[in-house]
């Protein structure tokens, strides 16, 4: 899902979007934020970087037990001002009907949490395991549909937001 969202997204953006997977920043559990702690995990400075310099961000999650990962949870929980004001999407997606729904609300709420702007459109993926061919392509015209328009919508969204903190900027 963050893999073909991420081409979806270059295809309707000349901005700068990279694809950051948790996997390569394997964080011990959260016993302090960001600013506060003495001696920071490794590779948490580089995190903390790359989230503060972006524009926007979309967070996406397979949903475990009615939410995102603790993963991601865990990473969130480090940080605060790295999220401010800023736009942030959410994609959810797992294995059932309902692909996502709940995780997608849950990663909404956090996103409004730490000072973020949640859009309100989400990007759901049901049937996951299904749902894309050995090419990573979706096999359903509505899914990939799905990712078409959340894909512009986001920009769009990120756009706008961007643009009045730039003009807030040069006030």
């Amino acid at each position: 899902v963050a893999e073909y969202l991420t081409t979806k997204l270059k295809e309707n953006s000349s901005a700068d979007i990279h694809l950051l997977d948790l996997l390569d920043y394997p964080l011990p559990i959260m016993e302090e934020t960001y600013g506060k702690l003495s001696k920071k995990p490794s590779g948490l400075e580089e995190l903390q970087k790359l989230l503060q310099e972006a524009d926007a961000m979309v967070w996406v999650s397979p949903e475990y037990h009615g939410t995102c990962t603790g993963a991601l949870k865990n990473m969130l929980d480090y940080f605060w001002a790295e999220f401010y004001r800023k736009p942030i999407g959410v994609a959810a997606a797992a294995t059932g009907r309902i692909g996502g729904l709940n995780a997608s609300s849950s990663m909404q709420q956090l996103a409004l949490s730490v000072g973020g702007y949640a859009m309100p459109l989400k990007l759901i993926v049901p049937y996951v395991d299904k749902a894309f061919d050995e090419n990573g392509v979706p096999i359903e015209a509505d899914i990939e549909k799905g990712f078409v328009d959340f894909a512009k919508e986001f920009l769009w969204f990120a756009d706008a937001i961007v643009a009045k903190k730039l003009a807030m900027i040069d006030k």
